[in-house]
């Protein structure tokens, strides 16, 4: 081989060794960062006191005014990446139940939000409400469960029935499973779409808030969804009256302590 060829091909591993230098670097740096999500999900477990329980709130003193939002059916390409924005901005930490069919969809939506700090919950794969074989049933859970630790590295045991329905066998294999059944105290009723004003969604929430609240909202459901006007309005009125913003496995701790 001449003198030619030799320096060639050394120009091609020269390359070859380069290009794989930067790929290891940049398969090394997110690894590490999910590391660093997950230990930080970790943290968050709920207490094993909850696990199997149907939760609405979590009784805390009147002076303890902690509260939870948590938002349903995402994660939606419109919606969820301006809800993300908005408690971003206001650095406040949310759980977010998610059906698996939408988390298959917009997957970096999901990691998105591990990434800024929420916790994801549960909320079946296709949000089907009426009663079921237990076949369909541990489907429509572990599917979703599946998808959720395939995304985002992390292993939820929060879950929630569509439309908070507790009889038609979902409830009852989340409960053997172990999971913390997670219902809400304040409903936002934000899914009435064009049959709620934006102030009467507000009002609803500022209305009923109480230590250890619930909140349910909708981080989906297109034009006739207000949530992305009315978070803003919600976190800021709470804030007035004094309240705190948690995720759902920190409420729970409170209540441990």
């Amino acid at each position: 081989m001449g003198m030619g060829k030799v320096l060639w091909w050394r120009r091609i591993l020269l390359s070859i060794t380069a290009a794989v230098g930067v790929l290891l670097i940049n398969l090394v740096i997110p690894v590490k960062g999910v590391t660093q999500l997950v230990q930080l999900q970790d943290s968050l477990a709920v207490p094993d006191s909850f696990r199997g329980s149907i939760v609405r709130r979590v009784p805390l003193s009147s002076a303890n005014k902690a509260i939870a939002l948590t938002f349903d059916d995402g994660p939606s390409p419109d919606i969820t990446p301006q809800v993300l924005s908005i408690l971003k901005e206001k650095n406040i930490p949310a759980t977010f139940f998610v059906l698996g069919q939408n988390l298959k969809k917009f997957p970096h939506i999901g990691q998105q939000m591990l990434a800024d700090g929420h916790v994801l919950g549960n909320h079946t794969w296709h949000h089907w409400y009426h009663r079921m074989r237990e076949f369909i049933i541990a489907r429509e859970i572990e599917s979703t469960a599946k998808l959720i630790s395939q995304v985002t590295g992390v292993r939820t045991n929060l879950f929630r029935p569509p439309y908070g329905h507790r009889y038609n066998g979902l409830v009852d294999y989340a409960r053997k499973r172990k999971d913390v059944v997670v219902l809400w105290s304040v409903d936002s009723e934000d899914w009435r779409g064009q049959d709620i004003s934006l102030e009467e969604l507000v009002e609803q929430v500022l209305t009923n808030a109480e230590p250890g609240a619930i909140v349910l909202m909708h981080d989906s459901g297109g034009d006739d969804n207000k949530i992305v006007q009315a978070l803003p309005k919600i976190i800021d009125g709470l804030s007035d009256r004094g309240y705190i913003f948690f995720s759902v496995p920190q409420l729970l701790q409170l209540e441990e302590q």
